[in-house]
């Protein structure tokens, strides 16, 4: 098992007890915060985190600590071309949906032992391709907020307003535009995040033009592959919050069911639940992880 050796200064502190460094893997070097299992508790596993589109690490830093007190060492990484992990900012063949896939067995092999995927909404969808073109490093799967096929049709008109400025404009030239417009979440701007406005500011202009594009693209196209999925032999496990505006609750619902998945609806909590509600999300996460087998049911069909 690989363990952090140094630790990177970074604008973007880790939570208490957590580190922040670049995983090296065979696909190069991935930004991760990396929070191991609290003193005195028993280690119960690993969990390997995948943040959603225009987000990063830091949206899973609550997580990491009610997490670490169950006795799971958590390392939440930046994707390629996100925020603090180097990608092109122009080629996107890089970040095709095999290529990011690829990232991240590349990253479960660096991590070296079995582990717990998890990936929030595009997040998810990466995870998925990972898990279909080889599952053997994974021991369950976590799709936070993250639906069946492409977004819902706000979200690929929030994606089209952000591609059109793209086209245009620079990062600091489109940042300061959509603040002109209002919050960045809700005109076509960066996910909600954790951190301050200067930070989200930086987040922002971190991530690579090219990154955004293609994945953007992907949100807005991609295939159902749940039938794929639930041929696969792994615990399942559906977590969203109460209400998302990307995929609709009752689709969540739905894939749970075809998957065999167990399913987990966060109270007060929307497409961030890892944000929203921290301390539900994080229990619900290891009340799944401290024994998957028990919460499958292979008999959605």
């Amino acid at each position: 098992m690989t363990r952090p050796t140094s630790s990177t200064s970074t604008p973007f502190p880790p939570p208490a007890g957590a580190r922040a460094y670049p995983l090296r893997t065979a696909r190069g070097e991935f930004a991760v915060v990396d929070s191991p299992v609290a003193a005195g508790v028993e280690p119960r596993g690993v969990a390997l985190l995948l943040p959603g589109f225009t987000g990063s690490k830091e949206d899973f830093h609550l997580l990491h600590e009610p997490l670490a007190a169950r006795g799971y060492r958590t390392v939440a990484v930046d994707g390629r071309g996100q925020n603090e992990s180097d990608g092109p900012a122009e080629d996107e063949s890089p970040y095709a949906r095999a290529e990011l896939a690829l990232d991240v067995l590349a990253q479960a092999a660096a991590l070296g032992t079995g582990l717990h995927l998890a990936g929030h909404s595009l997040g998810g969808q990466i995870s998925r391709a990972a898990v279909l073109l080889d599952h053997s490093p994974f021991v369950s799967f976590t799709l936070v907020a993250s639906g069946p096929a492409e977004i819902s049709e706000s979200q690929k008109q929030r994606v089209k307003l952000l591609h059109d400025a793209l086209a245009v404009m620079t990062m600091p030239q489109v940042w300061e535009a959509i603040l002109a417009m209002g919050p960045p979440e809700e005109v076509g701007g960066p996910a909600r995040g954790f951190g301050t406005r200067e930070q989200l500011h930086l987040r922002w202009l971190n991530h690579k033009p090219a990154q955004l594009l293609a994945t953007g693209r992907q949100l807005c196209a991609e295939p159902n592959r749940v039938e794929e999925l639930a041929a696969v032999p792994l615990p399942f496990h559906v977590l969203s919050g109460a209400r998302d505006d990307t995929w609709p609750v009752t689709l969540l619902d739905e894939m749970a069911v075809r998957l065999g998945a167990h399913r987990s609806v966060i109270p007060g909590a929307e497409h961030s639940p890892n944000l929203d509600r921290p301390e539900a999300t994080a229990a619900a996460l290891a009340d799944f992880w401290d024994d998957p087998a028990a919460h499958q049911d292979r008999s959605g069909g």
